[in-house]
């Protein structure tokens, strides 16, 4: 019995979000028609050297702010404090296991991330084991395309399905999205925002006059606000 994916999960830094997340959360939407996609802002990414720039709260807010209200008629996007809550590192494999503590199968998830980062799949925590917690999303990066991961990853080339191939199987799969996302990056982004310059071009307008309001990625940042 083959079951269609529900939830989608949009991980990242989010430090901060913008426009080439919502592309690949949307892509990755249409293209499965997922009733939900859940943006997850992580606490400490494993991957990433540096702690966020942003604290947890500003990172969670904006992310809020990018996801209200751009859902379409039928379908629901929300933004969860899971990792934020959690200590340690912000594995995606724990985040999984939580979601299915929730009732959710393997098959009825899918971790939606970028051709990039996805091309670095065998240094992530608990591989190859992660891949059968839930489906994964695989979208196209600028820099990164579908059809050069076959080659890059011989080892699971098996495993890759197309998006109209998912409820052809009965296990979980690397389902990849083909999708025109644009070329932003948060690390440029920040930058900007360092120098005053604006960056309208790529984040949602709440969220541009967020970091404005709260002088977020100058050199001398106010600190978070206590949470209610």
């Amino acid at each position: 019995m083959t079951t269609r994916p529900l939830l989608g999960l949009l991980g990242g830094t989010f430090d901060p979000i913008h426009l080439g997340h919502l592309a690949v959360a949307r892509a990755a939407q249409q293209a499965l028609d997922l009733q939900i996609v859940r943006f997850i802002p992580s606490a400490q990414p494993p991957h990433r050297p540096d702690r966020p720039r942003a604290s947890g709260y500003h990172r969670l807010e904006m992310t809020r702010l990018a996801v209200t209200k751009r859902d379409a008629p039928g379908t629901h996007w929300e933004v969860s404090d899971l990792e934020l809550d959690r200590n340690g590192p912000s594995y995606t494999f724990d985040t999984l296991r939580a979601v299915h503590a929730e009732g959710m199968t393997p098959q009825q998830i899918v971790f939606l991330t970028g051709a990039d980062a996805f091309a670095e799949i065998g240094t992530w925590h608990r591989y190859p084991e992660v891949l059968d917690a839930a489906h994964f999303g695989v979208v196209t990066r600028p820099g990164t395309a579908l059809e050069n991961l076959r080659d890059r990853l011989p080892q699971l080339a098996s495993r890759m399905i197309e998006a109209s191939d998912v409820t052809k199987t009965s296990s979980p799969r690397i389902i990849l999205i083909p999708a025109d996302t644009p070329d932003i990056s948060s690390t440029a982004i920040r930058r900007l925002a360092s120098r005053g310059e604006s960056i309208n071009d790529f984040v949602p307008p709440a969220v541009a006059a967020y970091i404005e309001q709260h002088s977020l990625y100058r050199i001398a940042s106010e600190p978070a606000p206590k949470a209610p």
